[in-house]
């Protein structure tokens, strides 16, 4: 039993850019890759038509993000410049870290030219009281899992 590995439980998560902690959120989703599959019809050697199928492009999931509001504005900010047309300096590289209770970093995937398509805040209500939530979209061209 000394090789077993039990699965990983996520506590916490942060985004890091640049090498910079920009927050720590409560949900991330869409980290994952897919293959395209391309068709390539033949003849096998007696005579039957085989389809085979063969990989394509890579492509990546968009990551999402999800935290109670806070009066931190990195996220804005990041999100704005593309929203000025500044795309070229809203590609970033950065990671995402998956911590336990004792805030040991557990997990990291590191992405390639990331930059935020999309921001939404939470539904306001008057009567609510609760947490406010933002959520942050990252597309990028490619995630690799580091620990």
């Amino acid at each position: 039993m000394a090789d077993r590995k039990d699965p990983l439980i996520g506590y916490q998560f942060a985004l890091e850019v640049q090498g910079v902690i920009t927050g720590y959120f409560t949900e991330v989703g869409g980290i994952g890759s897919e293959q395209e599959i391309g068709e390539h019809k033949v003849t096998a050697p007696d005579g039957k038509d085989v389809i085979m199928k063969i990989p394509g492009r890579s492509k990546w999931g968009d990551i999402t993000l999800k935290r109670g509001v806070t009066d931190a504005l990195d996220c804005n900010a990041w999100r704005k410049m593309v929203e000025d047309g500044n795309i070229g300096g809203a590609r970033k590289n950065g990671s995402i870290m998956v911590y336990d209770v004792q805030f040991k970093e557990i997990a990291r995937w590191n992405f390639i030219n990331g930059w935020p398509s999309k921001y939404t805040f939470g539904n306001l209500s008057a009567g609510d009281s609760s947490v406010l939530t933002e959520e942050l979209t990252i597309v990028h061209e490619g995630i690799v899992r580091e620990k």
